[in-house]
């Protein structure tokens, strides 16, 4: 994978909460990725072996709020956007990608039955049925994914 590359507003909202962390850290060990991590984010490149754990961060601040209620959607939506050049970023973009690729089976047929469940805390699932299939949608904080379908589901 290629070095994230980030720009000036990304960076100006990532280092300050590297900085926090740095403060908080109880010792060196702890420290020192995130000071590797916050070194190559002040040159507008983190490297692919820093990725994932910028990656991990920014999931942090975005599932937080942290960021939006603090400097607004316009950050949000710019830490957003470095996320999904992470390894976890495009891990999820890739399984809306495929939910939505087989959700087009469903296109132009009316649906019968809408239901939504709750599988366990941040695990959902939306069952859509139509004359002609039955599908799953599973919702989880690791992504979206086509948990089963079933043809001919009458």
């Amino acid at each position: 994978m290629a070095p994230v590359k980030l720009d000036e507003l990304q960076r100006d909202l990532v280092i300050p909460q590297i900085d926090a962390f740095l403060a908080a850290a109880p010792d060196e060990a702890a420290r020192a990725p995130y000071a590797a991590l916050r070194a190559a984010i002040a040159t507008l490149e983190v490297p692919d072996d820093l990725a994932d754990r910028m990656g991990s961060l920014i999931e942090v601040l975005l599932t937080s709020g942290r960021i939006r209620h603090a400097h607004g959607p316009g950050s949000e939506l710019a830490l957003w956007a470095l996320f999904q050049q992470t390894p976890r970023g495009h891990d999820l973009v890739a399984s809306v990608e495929g939910v939505n690729a087989a959700l087009k089976r469903l296109v132009g047929q009316p649906l019968e039955f809408v239901s939504a469940v709750a599988r366990g805390p941040g695990v959902y699932a939306l069952t859509l049925r139509t004359r002609e299939l039955q599908m799953v949608v599973r919702f989880e904080a690791t992504g979206v994914r086509i948990e089963s379908v079933e043809v001919g589901a009458e």
